[in-house]
């Protein structure tokens, strides 16, 4: 698999590895950008936009992911019910459900997201989404397989 098909195509399979390679280089993008807006070396504006370039590339390595799994892409929109979750204001109801509904619940969603694609092999051979994940090769160097 090339870098540009890892961060940018929805087809086929990505092993954990290559999963946890993106989550790194995701962590440290983020830091980076909240850091320079945080000490007014970056426009929140310009950090804001490069979020938002980021969601293609990490929805993409979550999809082959779930692919990898051997289940449908559609199951990535929870981490969006989860975001949605926790930025929701729930201050009409009491404390307990304020509590499940803001944290527990989003909380539940990320960890099982998590566990799932992170930590739980994938098919082994072939399955619906194509044939077993190929690593990533990250430095363009031709692959004589």
């Amino acid at each position: 698999m090339t870098l540009q098909q890892w961060c940018f195509s929805y087809r086929g399979r990505l092993s954990r590895r290559d999963f946890w390679i993106w989550q790194g280089v995701w962590l440290v993008a983020m830091v980076m950008l909240f850091t320079l807006a945080g000490n007014n070396w970056l426009d929140t504006q310009m950090a804001a936009f490069c979020v938002v370039c980021l969601l293609w590339p990490a929805s993409a390595v979550m999809v082959k992911r779930l692919h990898d799994r051997n289940k449908k892409g559609w199951w990535a929109l929870l981490v969006i019910l989860a975001w949605m979750l926790l930025a929701g204001n729930w201050t009409m109801f009491n404390g307990t459900w304020q509590w499940a509904l803001g944290r527990f619940v989003p909380t539940l969603i990320f960890v099982m997201m998590l566990l799932d694609l992170g930590v739980f092999t994938g098919t082994a051979g072939e399955n619906r989404f194509g044939s077993e994940a190929r690593p990533v090769n990250y430095f363009g160097k031709p692959n004589y397989q």
